[in-house]
Formats: structure tokens, sequence, C-alpha cells
């Protein structure tokens, strides 16, 4: 099978998906398009804004479609081959990402808009609200650690090879341009959006055409912003924090709304790659040095090294912290949270094809190979003279680093929130503590470790974010168990199959990665790797006894 046919075969199932399976979890919610929604009961104009669902789906995609679905494929095809990355994506994403997406949403919606912890403090008590608040906040810094290294490693990549052009140019600095420029759009945006309210499709008509232009100026100036690694680590970590105080309508949805028609550009970009480029897949479609079970083996590493593509809890993050006070009517939680995972696990099929091309053994990392696959699909369009390369080899990472930068400012903001929740903290004062606190642990580890340190976290980075779905799962289970969903004492399976399945995916894999605590060296990264995994199992197995705990008590109580 061809690349145009394997692909026209996914896109086929994660429709089939959308229409059938994706309707069959809606309908388990019961949603009430005239259930007034905390956006509307609680409107402040800052965090709480009922949004528009085309304009929401596009913010909240941008919050998702981070750097997991990208690098996490490109690894596991890498390691294992394009055949088993392929099918975790498609028949993941359907019945376990999407629902896990979908179900935080409604059932924050239906808290007043309160996180996932607060679904856990209701349903299995306060002490199992204090561990899920401290796992988030942990999966929260890796997410961070891993993020922050990527987009400073993008931005600080050396000079290119520039034959046929006159001038000198620098790949990381014309990407960093880019980015920075494209912030400032959104801040432009955001304010007269808020000043003078124009419509949608006026701001739509100039700001993103001024989206790809900065593209094209920052392969024209790209040694303006060339720095060192480190110095973007500090310059990220500064912008994360001060993104995650200002007010959601001055830079979160404006640079999110931006941020979707890169991603939508990028996946055009993609389909007309996959399906017109002519190209072949050359890569195995399982690896020969593949092995099923063990260290290092796809049981469990491929789930967890996909992390984002398939599964993610931190979209469970994204929509109980952030989505969940813009939904206008509970009908839109579908489209937004079922909907949105499975155009991300597109994203990951058009990273995965970027790689499946690529002839021989591939070099260089995922960010290099990303942004290079994704400029040879853009040169069918534009031409393939020297500096046509350069511009779309420069979207390719431009489009990577949008997609994280939309990740970031949000992960801070989420693990903000996570703080102030945990302490009953409110306030300016507190919000900027907890934004200092969140802030200055990533900074820590980045700033005394090495460009790159990421491969070193991701392994626990996807098991951390993909062991937190499957709680989230858990209290949603426990949730519906006690008439969420309107059927008390019914099982809800829908969300308690998946549960299991990656919990005993993330627990294999937390197992694996503890060894290194007696093994390491003192203070090394496989010992720090090994002293979170064992602190994530603690704080999973507190949280699985207190689910337990729950569902006997409910299932104790008359009907």
């Amino acid at each position: 099978m061809g690349l145009p046919a394997l692909a026209a075969v996914v896109i086929t199932v994660l429709a089939l998906g959308y229409r059938f399976y994706g309707r069959y979890v809606a309908a388990q919610f019961r949603l009430d398009d005239a259930a007034v929604t905390p956006a509307h009961r609680k409107n402040d104009g800052v965090d709480f804004v009922p949004t528009k669902p085309f304009y929401l789906f596009g913010q909240h995609f941008s919050a998702i479609a981070a750097a997991g679905p990208i690098v996490g494929p490109i690894l596991a095809c890498q390691q294992f081959g394009w055949l088993p990355a392929l099918l975790w994506i498609g028949l993941g994403v359907i019945f376990i990402g999407a629902v896990h997406d979908a179900s935080t949403l409604v059932a924050s919606v239906r808290h007043d808009a309160r996180s996932i912890a607060e679904v856990v403090r209701r349903h299995l008590g306060r002490r199992a609200w204090v561990a899920i608040l401290a796992f988030i906040w942990l999966a929260l810094v890796y997410v961070l650690v891993a993020f922050i290294d990527i987009t400073a490693g993008t931005f600080a990549t050396g000079d290119a090879d520039a034959a046929g052009l006159d001038f000198r140019f620098n790949q990381g600095g014309a990407v960093a341009l880019a980015a920075v420029l494209y912030l400032g759009l959104a801040l432009v945006m955001g304010v007269i959006d808020r000043r003078w309210r124009p419509p949608l499709w006026l701001l739509t008509v100039i700001f993103v055409p001024a989206t790809l232009a900065v593209v094209w100026f920052g392969t024209q100036h790209s040694t303006w912003l060339v720095l060192s690694w480190r110095t973007w680590v500090i310059l990220i970590i500064a912008y994360c924090a001060i993104a995650s105080v200002t007010p959601m309508w001055l830079l979160m949805q404006p640079r999110g709304y931006l941020g979707g028609f890169v991603l939508y550009g990028a996946l055009l970009i993609g389909v007309i790659g996959v399906f017109l480029g002519g190209f072949t897949i050359a890569q195995p479609a399982v690896s020969p040095t593949a092995t099923w079970f063990g260290t290092g083996a796809m049981f469990p590493l491929l789930f967890v090294t996909i992390a984002c593509g398939a599964c993610s809890g931190f979209h469970g993050l994204v929509c109980s912290g952030t989505t969940s006070k813009q939904i206008d009517r509970e009908g839109h939680c579908h489209t937004i949270g079922y909907g949105a995972m499975l155009l991300e696990a597109f994203v990951a099929l058009i990273a995965l094809a970027t790689i499946m091309i690529i002839d021989g053994k591939p070099t260089g990392g995922p960010t290099k190979i990303y942004s290079e696959g994704l400029g040879r699909f853009i040169t069918l369009l534009i031409g393939d003279s020297p500096e046509h390369r350069l511009v779309a080899t420069t979207f390719g990472a431009m489009a990577l680093s949008t997609f994280i930068f939309d990740t970031l400012d949000s992960a801070t903001r989420l693990g903000r929130y996570v703080l102030q929740e945990l302490f009953g903290a409110e306030g300016r004062v507190a919000a900027l503590l907890a934004t200092a606190v969140t802030c200055a642990v990533p900074l820590l580890f980045l700033t005394i470790g090495k460009r790159g340190s990421f491969q070193m976290f991701w392994t626990l980075f996807g098991t951390s974010n993909q062991l937190l779905a499957s709680l989230s799962l858990l209290a949603i289970s426990v949730w519906l168990y006690r008439g969420g969903g309107g059927r008390r004492g019914q099982v809800p399976w829908f969300t308690l199959v998946p549960m299991g399945l990656i919990l005993a995916v993330t627990v294999t894999s937390l197992v694996l990665q503890a060894r290194p605590l007696f093994t390491a060296a003192l203070g090394s990264t496989p010992w720090i790797n090994g002293v979170v995994a064992v602190t994530l199992l603690s704080l999973a197995t507190v949280l699985l006894g207190y689910g337990v705990a729950a569902v006997r008590r409910t299932a104790a109580e008359p009907a």
C-alpha cells in the first residue's frame, strides 16, 4: 500500500470514529444546549468568556497540538517502525484519547468549570484531591521542561547551507524572529478586538496573511535574534511567566486563533505532500531491532513515546482549566473535545509521514526531520529554488514552535491554577507567587542541564502524561457511576476500559523507570527520573485506592 492510500484509510477511520463512536460518547452524557454554562454564569471578561465554537476550536486545538504529536511519532518510528505507531495513533485516539478529552471537558463544564481535581475532590475525597493536584503539577513541570528545551533548541540552530544565496542564513534565528513577531501580532489583534470589536472575518483577513508574512521576514533577517540555547531557555521561561498572568483576551485567545491557522496550514500542506507529492514509503513497517516486551520494547515504550498523538492527560487539563470556561453551549463539547483530538491524530500522521519518506537511516532529531519533511511538501507549491527551500523549512520549524508556544503558556497558567487551588490562595499576589514557583523548577532543570535533555525526560514525560489521563478517566468513571450522566449505578465501560488499559501501560513504564533510583549516581538525570517515577507511582496508587472506595460506597447506598 502506498502513502496516499494509507493516509486515505487513516482519514476514513478517523472520520467514521467521529461520526459514530464520538456521537455514542456524547450521548452517554446527555448534552443539553439549553443548560447555562459557566462561561455565561460566571462571565468576567478575563477567564470566563463565552466564545464562538470556531474561535474556541482554534484556540483549544492550538493549546493541545504541541510537540507531542510531532516528536512522539517520529521517535516511535525510529525505534519501532511506522506500522505500530500508526496503529496506536489511529485506534488509541478514537477509543481512548478523544474519549478522555470529551469526557474531561463535559465533566468540567458540569462542575462549574473547575479542574479535573475538583471532580476528584467531590467524588473521591479531599485526600485524593491533594494527591491528584500534586500529580498534575509534577506532570505540568515535565511538560514545561520538555517543550521549553525543544523550543530553545529550535531557536538556537546554527547557520544553514545557503548555497545559491548572497546572504548569511541562520535557521534558528529566522524561526525565532518569526515566532516573536507572531506573538506581537497576537497582542495587537487582541487589543484591536477588545477595543473596537471588528468582525472576526476582518481580523482574519488582516492577521492570518500577516502571520505568514513574518515567516518570510524571518528568513530575510535571520541574524537579528541569534542567541544561545541557554539564553533562549531563560527568555522562554520569562515569556511563560508573563503570558500566564495576562488576560485571556490579550494574548491567549488571539494567539490560539492565529496558531490554529498555522496548524491548519501545516495540515493542508501535509495533505498536499502526502497525496500529490509522489513520495513513497521508504522506512520499514516494523523495525528489525524492535522487541515486544521488556526494557526498551514496544510494550510499554511505544505507547508512552507517542504520548499526545494518541492519548494525553495534559489535554484534560486544558479542557478543564481553560476551554471549559469558554464553552458557549454543552453541545460544543463534542466538536471541541472529541473532534480536536482526532484532528491532532492527523497532525501525528503528517509528522509520521515526514520520516516515512526518508531513504535510509534518518539523521538528526525530530525537529530537524519534521521541519525538513514539511519543507519538502511546501516546495511542491512554491518551487524548489534555494530561497524557496529556506522559506519552506523555516515555515516547518515555525509551525512546530507555534504548536509548542501555544502549549507553554497554557501549561504555566494551568500550573498556577493548580497551586492556587491546592493552597486555597486567591488574588494577584498569590497568582504571581504560584507562577514563580511553577517556572522556577523547569528553569532549575534546564539551566543546570544540557541542550537536548528532553530526550532523557521524554519517556517519563509521556508516562506521566498518559497516567494522568488514566487517573482523570478514573475520576470521571466514579462520577458517572454516581449518576453524573443520569445513569446512577451503571458501569461506564466507555471510560473504564480505556482507564484500565492506559493504567497497565503506564504503571509498567514507571516500574521500569524507577530502577535507576537504586543504580544510578545520586543527582543524575536517571536518578531524578527514578525518584519522580516512584513518586508518581505512589500518588497513582493512592488515587486508585480512593476510587475503589468511592465506588464501594456508592454501591452500598440505596438506589
